[in-house]
């Protein structure tokens, strides 16, 4: 008989065990945490897709037809101004420089000749003309040709690095063939292009003599450390995409930055009194964005909201929320409108930790 009541007793208590787990674990469902929105000052960076390009940015070409008879550089390599790049073979040019040295040569005897006969009144001055004119003549060809004779020697005109090549050693180059392109990227410019209503606002914010700092966030989505200025605006739209241009330069002492990288513009917007709430408290219903408000007896009620600015995670909102609610962080799918909940509540600051696209001032 006892032991019959031990395994009775035993059973009612694994009973009541199994059935008091379900219990406590629905009461912990049951509670909801809750929050508030945060109200500051703030800034807020706006991302724009950007192409940079070197503010100093040829192609090198040759000036002469002829083949190429030496490569004094290498591809990426570094080179200064006035260093030789490229030669041309020059016998062409040197025998043209011969040629008109002494046709100068003979000219110059004519001239002194034909001079002493003016002077003795033999010749008239209209024939000293003449010679002087030919003299002159022989001067302009042997500068024409010498100048033709320098193309040969394809220097630097500036500081920068080389591109690839574009033609071998040994080559015949025709005029104005490309070489290699060279870039000086100790300054860069970074395009990017605005929405109409975003320029309309940058140019009544920003005053005519100051420059808008923006930053530059690289394609490994690390900054650029410098700051860059908006310098210049297109003067047209793209009728196509409804985009104006933007400009902005950065100087590149250590050479981080290459022609033709891409990245994003970071561009601060000061916002006063912003509503900041988690995108994850928000919800959905067609088009239009909600939040679920808890009041003082913990009843939840759907409320619409506008969002002004959208950022990693979290929602600058436009109106429908003051910085005295609560409303319902997570577990919006599983509550009802009008249910009343049990909640924690926590404050909201912990969310913007990390949040690289805010900065409370």
């Amino acid at each position: 008989m006892n032991r019959l009541l031990t395994t009775a007793y035993l059973a009612t208590i694994m009973l009541f065990a199994s059935c008091s787990e379900p219990e406590v674990e629905k009461e912990k469902e049951a509670t909801f945490t809750v929050t508030s929105p945060i109200q500051t000052d703030t800034t807020i960076y706006k991302e724009y897709v950007a192409q940079i390009h070197s503010a100093n940015h040829i192609e090198l070409r040759s000036q002469e037809k002829g083949y190429l008879q030496k490569i004094f550089v290498d591809e990426g390599q570094y080179v200064k101004k006035g260093q030789l790049m490229f030669k041309l073979m020059p016998a062409l040019y040197e025998a043209e420089v011969g040629k008109a040295k002494a046709e100068l040569n003979f000219a110059e005897i004519e001239y002194k000749n034909t001079k002493g006969l003016a002077d003795n009144n033999v010749v008239s001055a209209s024939e000293l003309a003449m010679a002087k004119a030919k003299l002159d003549k022989a001067k302009a060809e042997l500068q024409l040709a010498q100048t033709h004779l320098g193309f040969t020697d394809i220097r630097a005109p500036f500081d920068g690095i080389m591109d690839k090549f574009y033609t071998r050693l040994g080559s015949l180059v025709d005029e104005g063939e490309l070489l290699t392109n060279l870039s000086d990227n100790s300054k860069m410019w970074v395009y990017f292009n605005v929405a109409e209503a975003e320029y309309l606002d940058y140019i009544q914010k920003v005053k005519s003599k100051e420059k808008q700092k923006v930053q530059l966030q690289m394609a490994n989505k690390e900054v650029f450390p410098g700051v860059g200025y908006v310098e210049t605006v297109e003067a047209d739209f793209n009728n196509e995409t409804g985009n104006i241009a933007f400009r902005a330069a950065f100087q590149n002492p250590k050479g981080i930055l290459r022609h033709g990288e891409t990245g994003n513009i970071l561009m601060p917007v000061k916002l006063k009194n912003a509503i900041i709430i988690p995108q994850k408290s928000t919800f959905d219903v067609l088009d239009k964005k909600y939040v679920y408000i808890v009041d003082e007896k913990g009843v939840i009620t759907s409320k619409q909201i506008t969002i002004d600015q959208e950022i990693p995670h979290l929602y600058i909102v436009g109106s429908g929320l003051n910085a005295t609610d609560k409303i319902l962080l997570e577990g919006l799918g599983k509550v009802k409108n009008n249910e009343k909940i049990k909640y924690n509540f926590v404050p909201l600051e912990k969310e913007l930790a990390g949040i690289k696209n805010i900065h409370a001032e």
